[in-house]
């Protein structure tokens, strides 16, 4: 994506790799996919590399972008991964916040875990972490490839229940993983489980 800004708004900004505006391979429910730019973590075989340079990436508003989250139909919630949403957590945390707002569930995928992200002690990790509903946690090892939970890509990775919205005896988060196929403004983007989601990129 190119690194031009929406100005379509003002107030704070999301760098933006890649959006699915419904996906059933991110999360519980028909979901909108907002993959952020920029990963300091960078963890060795990981989907989407592409994503590590904190420069790339489009600019958009939190204001554009929640607007565009709230008006796509037949949606269940918001998903942020990436990338490194809480590189990017004040604009993140403010864009969760007017989801759930407007009825929204809000899922959040980190290569931190919850205890790291806790001990940073910045306000903007705080206020994301009290807008989420699901947080998956942890560093991607390739080495672990998990096959029992859904959604989840290696077997260190918590899935953290923040809020009563969702519970982990759900069969749907036991239920077999997934990748998906998109065509979205010329591009081919494939999201869902790793080891799925390579396998079908072209």
């Amino acid at each position: 994506m190119s690194s031009s800004p929406d100005t379509s708004s003002t107030g704070p900004v999301l760098r933006v790799a890649q959006q699915v505006p419904r996906t059933e391979a991110e999360g519980p429910g028909r979901r909108f996919a907002l993959w952020v730019q920029g990963c300091p973590l960078r963890c060795p075989g990981c989907c989407n590399p592409e994503m590590f340079a904190m420069e790339r990436g489009t600019v958009v508003t939190v204001e554009a972008m929640a607007a565009r989250v709230l008006a796509t139909p037949g949606i269940e919630g918001l998903t942020i991964l990436g990338g490194e949403p809480f590189s990017q957590a004040d604009a993140a945390a403010e864009l969760c916040e007017r989801v759930r707002a407007g009825g929204l569930s809000t899922l959040v995928f980190t290569g931190y875990t919850l205890a790291e992200l806790k001990a940073q002690g910045r306000p903007g990790v705080e206020r994301l972490l009290a807008s989420l509903d699901l947080l998956v946690d942890g560093r991607y090892e390739k080495d672990q490839p998990e096959t029992g939970r859904r959604w989840i890509g290696s077997r260190n990775q918590v899935m953290h229940f923040l809020t009563p919205r969702y519970a982990p005896e759900d069969p749907t988060f036991t239920a077999p993983n997934t990748a998906e196929v998109h065509l979205i403004e010329g591009r081919i983007i494939v999201n869902g489980w790793p080891d799925l989601a390579d396998r079908l990129r072209p």
